[in-house]
């Protein structure tokens, strides 16, 4: 035990060390917080007894729960029959269900609808009335705020909203009845169970005496409120973050979760992690000068255990053509002394702007990777296979049943399967109900023709003999699989064979790693696993050759969490880092430029143009105020700090305000969370309380 103890600092050895309590660690960027909590972690099992299975360590990717998982148990010496529960929010979610889901009158066996499914049911409920990304974000922020089918519709303040919550109802409904949860559900549906079973949140409680969570900073509303839960018989709780990295507001995160962490679990303790093992001091000086200008943020300040390092570089070009030839050429001053490219990265707020470091490394002939967000799961042939190996799972399971009837083709149309689909409904039944169910195939024969019905019927038939092949053996069963349905063979006719049959060949060796080390799980487990997996994580890199390192382009939301020798940060200009829009906020952008700022370990290069090509126009531009704020340099003119909305509007009660969701509202009360406004806004009888950063004066 004193052995791992011996590789931390001292502030590091006082965050492992402290058990009891909630304990908030402040993890500057760099500090070595992944060591500290797996540290804790043993030594919370090794040296203080505590049995692992009384433990739960939440994170949010599958990847950090893995690495987590595996550097603990390389310290822990005693040897356990159950090892720590280490997994994402999801995942947990996924797992108290699959106990308790009953208690909402819902069966075990329920799909878990990735988020391909998802826009899939919802585009067929929409009919192109309203843009789909739009009622995508407001079904998942209605359920995100608890906000009722019933609620959505009475307070929808217009008829685009008035539509997006009748598509909400009829997607809920769908769900319903084909049995299926979707991701925010996995959130949403244990904090209703324990919300209303107050002795089954005792019972977790109880059960999981000791949590941690990582990455706190970017927990949600309904995060906060499970944890709550969670916590009902103790105050045992953990949480490890930064708030000046709280960068994803636009999908929920709420940073007040880690500014009043110590209101919400009261006697916390915080322990400030600011001994930086990455970084340059030049690159953190400026990375700690730009985020100081914050107000809603705890504070620290990261110092480094590196050295001086060499200075900051900075490109000022007149336009993207002559950035990049400027970029070009320090990279390939930097290729040439011996610098691996898979060691650089640039970073831009924007993809858009990578347009411009494509064409310009192709003629410079630098290898790049484009990370993007082409997912290797979301693909059409990929797709296909799961959701055959969800009607495997469950014959009538018939949202997956209706992609996949004629892949390969069987001769079923479209409207015969309309028919069938509709005539199952009408019964009440599923689609492999009506086929076995004797007394009702008279009815599915009148359906169709004689060579469709035995179609259907030799669809099935194999289906069942799959799942024989599935219980004699799970490692052979992916040959039999492809024997029976020939799937690969029905792709290889298609124009892009070659791509489609290798990802198939990629996917099947997938299953069969999976199944190697996972021997004693099911196929539901395996497609679950991975239908968290493609929502949170499968982030594909695009080369212009499959196979070739290169030089890192991404996007600085893509880079958090990774870390590059050297790193350019490109489009510094005032509209573009910091973006402005309507929703934009000075704070998180800024924090932004700090994870930027901190992904450089050895050298930062910072890149701002006086004008650029965007969206069919050229702009002039002025430079970013971060290049002023971080004091690398002096700007040419001032900026208006208004320019950007800041979250600290000044409200008074009897404003009238508008709200996204429920439209004008007028404020019954104003209240302070430290340097955040809380609002207490009726909505024409409905009364909530909403932070001021999510609603606009009227």
């Amino acid at each position: 035990m004193q052995d791992f103890l011996a590789d931390l600092n001292l502030t590091q050895r006082e965050a492992a060390t402290t058990i009891d309590g909630a304990l908030l660690i402040l993890a500057g960027a760099g500090s070595g917080k992944t060591k500290t909590i797996t540290t804790r972690l043993a030594y919370l099992i090794d040296a203080v007894g505590i049995p692992p299975s009384n433990t739960l360590t939440l994170t949010f990717t599958n990847k950090a729960a893995s690495e987590m998982q595996k550097r603990a148990l390389n310290m822990i010496q005693s040897t356990t029959i159950h090892p720590p529960l280490l997994c994402t929010f999801h995942k947990f979610g996924l797992l108290f269900l699959k106990f308790y889901i009953t208690h909402l009158g819902r069966k075990v066996n329920f799909i878990l609808a990735d988020s391909e499914d998802t826009k899939r049911i919802v585009k067929e409920l929409n009919g192109d009335l309203a843009p789909l990304p739009l009622i995508l974000s407001e079904i998942s922020r209605y359920k995100n705020s608890q906000i009722s089918i019933d609620e959505a519709l009475k307070f929808a303040h217009n008829d685009t909203y008035k539509h997006i919550a009748k598509v909400y109802g009829k997607y809920q409904e769908f769900l319903l009845q084909k049995n299926m949860v979707d991701f925010d559900d996995l959130l949403l549906l244990p904090l209703e169970i324990m919300q209303q079973n107050k002795e089954i949140a005792r019972e977790v409680s109880e059960k999981y005496q000791y949590i941690m969570v990582d990455e706190y900073q970017d927990t949600n509303h309904l995060q906060y409120l499970l944890l709550k839960c969670l916590c009902s018989a103790h105050q045992n709780l953990c949480v490890v973050g930064d708030d000046d990295q709280s960068i994803y507001s636009w999908r929920g995160a709420n940073i007040q979760n880690i500014l009043q962490f110590s209101e919400h679990f009261k006697g916390a303790k915080v322990i400030k992690l600011q001994e930086n093992y990455r970084s340059t001091h030049t690159i953190l000086q400026a990375a700690n000068a730009l985020i100081a200008h914050n107000k809603q943020r705890l504070g620290k300040t990261l110092i480094s255990t590196l050295g001086e390092g060499k200075n900051i570089e900075i490109f000022h070009s007149s336009d993207e053509q002559e950035e990049v030839q400027n970029i070009t050429k320090a990279i390939r001053r930097l290729l040439d002394s011996n610098v691996s490219p898979k060691d650089i990265a640039i970073l831009f707020r924007l993809n858009a702007l990578s347009r411009s470091l494509e064409e310009g490394f192709n003629r410079a002939k630098i290898p790049y990777v484009l990370v993007g967000a082409i997912r290797f799961y979301e693909r059409s042939e990929i797709k296909d296979v799961l959701s055959y190996l969800r009607v495997l799972v469950n014959l009538e399971d018939d949202f997956s049943l209706a992609r996949i009837i004629n892949k390969p083709k069987r001769g079923i149309g479209k409207t015969t399967l309309e028919k069938v689909l509709r005539l199952a409904q009408e019964h009440k039944s599923s689609v492999y109900g009506l086929f076995k169910d004797s007394l009702k195939d008279g009815i599915l024969k009148g359906a169709m023709s004689k060579k469709t019905y035995e179609s259907f019927q030799a669809f099935f038939s194999t289906m069942l003999s799959l799942q024989e092949s599935l219980k004699q053996s799970s490692l052979s069963f992916i040959e039999a699989f492809e024997e029976k349905i020939g799937f690969c063979e029905a792709l290889s006719q298609s124009n892009d064979a070659i791509d489609r049959v290798s990802n198939v060949e990629e996917f099947y060796g997938v299953y069969r790693e999976y199944v190697k080390q996972n021997p004693l799980m099911e196929l539901e487990d395996f497609l679950n696993d991975l239908a968290l997996r493609s929502d949170q994580e499968d982030v594909e890199m695009r080369t212009q050759s499959k196979g070739v390192e290169g030089v890192s382009c991404m996007s600085v939301h893509s880079s958090k969490g990774l870390e590059f020798d050297y790193v350019f940060i490109i489009g510094l200009e005032e509209g573009f880092f910091p973006l402005v829009r309507e929703d934009s906020n000075v704070e998180e952008e800024r924090r932004l430029g700090y994870v930027a700022f901190t992904r450089a370990k050895k050298e930062l290069f910072l890149s701002y143009v006086d004008s650029r090509f965007y969206r069919g126009n050229r702009a002039s531009l002025l430079p970013s105020r971060f290049l002023n704020e971080s004091g690398v340099c002096e700007t040419r003119m001032p900026f208006k700090e208004e320019a950007i909305r800041d979250s600290n509007m000044g409200f008074k009660k009897g404003d009238c305000v508008m709200y996204k969701i429920f439209g004008a509202g007028r404020i019954l009360e104003v209240s302070k969370i430290g340097k955040e406004v809380k609002l207490k806004i009726n909505f024409g009888g409905l009364i909530r309380e909403i932070l001021g950063s999510y609603v606009s004066k009227i």
